[in-house]
Order: structure tokens, then sequence, then C-alpha cells
């Protein structure tokens, strides 16, 4: 089995410099970090992870729980977190707690055993104020802001009344919501908020609807969309809560005979990809996952290196208008 001097050996280098290109350490050269991951990819040298985190108090890994990995949103979520995770030198360990708060805290204590340089919590079953984490910094990703956490969220309110203003805008009088989980406190509330305060300016009738948590977890909302739709008559404007609700209400209005945005204009929120391969395309608001992972991974870098951070942050979201709201 290679060691680190045969990698030393092979790429020219000391001892020395491996360690620092394993360890994402100090200054070294493009060339020189080349010469040393192909040696160690030549010899097929694989540093021991264990023995590093036990060296350095900390692993150079990030743990990531969220409650769906199939979910459109945490789907690109998870993809953004890997690749700015990697930009900084860290790995991620991603695990999908299935909106269970036996995983959930079953997950954290793993995390913590193996050292991890922080975590990203997405899923929102065990409350993070009760688990203590040691000196692993968490990072709540939009989840309720909690005292001594880290927490990240988007501008959900300005989002819900950026989509109500533009339904009403585009002419519509009689709007939907399709709103949250039913007896679930979350950040994205905040948009049905915005929802109820913008109709109530305009004096526009509305209707909410909520879903329970089995809806929520099998991400099927057909029935329950093609329910609400028979119950309610004469709705001309829609704003669902995400892009996948959205694109669901087009499957039903379709089977309906419902035109949209004829009929119906529609309005999504989370801008994932899916929102663009709809027919009609779905006009919806823009949440920053990007950034929010990028500032994630950051913040867990910053207090990692005892460097002072902002530690509540609400990032803006913008609305993209598309086919889903203009008439041809």
């Amino acid at each position: 089995m290679a060691t680190i001097v045969d990698v030393a050996k092979l790429a020219g280098v000391t001892p020395t410099t491996v360690s620092r290109v394993i360890n994402n350490r100090g200054y070294i050269s493009e060339k020189t970090r080349n010469k040393v991951n192909e040696a160690m990819d030549q010899l097929g040298y694989q540093p021991n992870e264990i023995a590093r985190s036990l060296t350095k108090q900390k692993s150079n890994t990030i743990g990531v729980i969220v409650p769906h990995i199939s979910h459109p949103y945490f789907a690109k979520l998870i993809s953004n977190l890997e690749n700015e995770a990697s930009k900084n030198g860290y790995k991620i360990i991603l695990c999908n707690s299935k909106e269970k708060a036996e995983k959930e805290k079953q997950y954290l204590d793993m995390c913590k055993s193996n050292r991890v340089a922080g975590i990203i919590l997405c899923s929102g079953n065990v409350e993070s104020n009760k688990i203590n984490t040691g000196n692993i910094p968490v990072v709540l990703l939009e989840k309720n802001f909690e005292d001594g956490k880290l927490g990240i969220q988007c501008d959900n309110y300005q989002g819900g009344k950026l989509a109500t203003e533009h339904l009403i805008k585009s002419g519509c009088k009689r709007l939907l919501h399709f709103s949250g989980v039913i007896d679930e406190d979350m950040p994205a509330d905040n948009r049905e908020k915005a929802f109820i305060d913008i109709c109530n300016e305009n004096n526009v009738e509305y209707f909410i609807r909520k879903y329970d948590i089995d809806t929520y977890n099998e991400m099927n909302y057909y029935g329950y969309i093609k329910e609400t739709l028979k119950e309610i008559e004469n709705i001309d404007g829609i704003f669902a809560s995400s892009d996948l609700i959205a694109a669901q209400v087009i499957q039903v209005c379709n089977e309906l005979n419902i035109r949209i945005p004829q009929d119906i204009k529609l309005v999504g929120f989370d801008d994932v990809e899916i929102a663009k391969l709809t027919t009609p395309t779905i006009t919806t608001v823009h949440q920053p996952i990007k950034e929010m992972a990028k500032l994630a991974i950051e913040l867990i870098d910053s207090k990692y290196k005892n460097i002072e951070v902002n530690d509540q942050t609400i990032l803006p979201i913008e609305l993209i208008v598309r086919n889903s709201t203009l008439n041809k």
C-alpha cells in the first residue's frame, strides 16, 4: 500500500508538500498540486480521513441533512452545496431524513461522531436548539431562525408579494394559493402572509388551500389540486408555493380543459428546472439557491477560521416571468 512518502517521491516534492495539498493548507502552485494529485492517482493513494480528523479535531467533511433528495428544490440545492464545498476544499456527507425525526437525530449524532467541520440542516423535525452539537457550527437553511445557530433564508414574504401583485396586475380577480403544510411552522409560510396582505390591499377575492404532511412527503398533489379546482369555481389566478405544485396544476388543468394562461394564470416558486420544461413554461419566484449554498459553505468555513459572520441572513428574490401568465 502506497504511503505519503511514496507519493512525494513520485511527484518530486517533500512529504510536507503532499500533506499541504491533501489538507488544502497554505499556498501551493497549480503545477505542484497537479503533480501531487497525479502521483496519488497513479499509486492509488487514499488519505486516511479518520486519522486526519483525529489530528485536526475536525474532518474536511460537511454534513448536509435534507428531508428529500428527489424533490427538485433539494436536488438543485444539494448539487450547488457539493459544488461550493469542493471549491473550498470540503466534501459533503448527504443525509436524507425522509421527514423522520428519529433519522434526523441519528444523522446529527453521526455528524458529531465523525467530527464534521459543520452541519447544514434543511430538515426540520428535530429542534436544533435542543441538540448539543458542541463546537460544530450548524447552518439552518430555509428553517426558522434560532438563537445560537447560523441561519439563511430567502425573502419569502417579498416572493409572495411579487407573485400576488403580478397575478393582480395581469387582470386576475379571484385568486387561489396552494400554500404549505397543515400545522407546520416554516419560513415559507410568509409567502401565504404576503398573499393575504396583497389580496386584502387590492380588495381581491382569494382562497387558500394547505395540504397534509403525507401529500408533501409523497410529492403527489394531483388529486388534491383537482378536487380544489372542482370545488372552487371561476378561479382566474393561482399562486403555487413550489414549481413542483405548479407543474401539477398544469397537468390537472389540461385534464379539465382549463387553459393556462387564457383561463387561469399561474405563478410558482423556486425557479427549478421543471419551471422551464412544462408547457406553458412557469412564471415563478426565483429563489437564490446557488447563492444560499455558497453562503452556507462560507459560513462554516469562516466559523472554523474564527472569522466573525452575520448569524442570520435573508437573501433577495426576483420574479421570472414566463408563459404561464402571458397571453399570446
